[in-house]
């Protein structure tokens, strides 16, 4: 749909400016947050998504792979932490979250 609008001059024309929508839907979305209304927060964490996919596609991002590339990357540091807790004869449930960034970090550095 962001396509289509843009085909048709519903668009922005620098990077800055869709930036600037970005933040604009973050603010929006952390007032909805001193809420108790869910429906309210969800359309406003909509509104982000949208906002952020827009920059992606300007940024010439596909938003859909940097999301997969994350969350493997995210699986294979959270196996590190749990291979070098268990190498250390420690159970993750009683790890200390200090304790496992510090793995994490590890597994940043390594590349993993």
């Amino acid at each position: 749909m962001q396509e289509r609008a843009a085909k048709v001059g519903f668009e922005w024309e620098k990077t800055e400016e869709v930036w600037k929508k970005v933040e604009e839907e973050v603010g929006e979305l952390k007032r909805t947050l001193r809420t108790r209304n869910k429906k309210r927060r969800e359309e406003e964490f909509g509104d982000f998504l949208f906002a952020l996919v827009n920059y992606a596609r300007f940024i010439d991002v596909n938003p859909e792979n940097a999301l997969r590339s994350t969350i493997e990357k995210f699986t294979r540091r959270f196996r590190y932490i749990e291979a070098e807790l268990k190498k250390a004869g420690k159970d993750i449930h009683d790890s200390s979250l200090e304790e496992m960034d510090e793995h994490w970090n590890n597994a940043k550095r390594k590349g993993v």
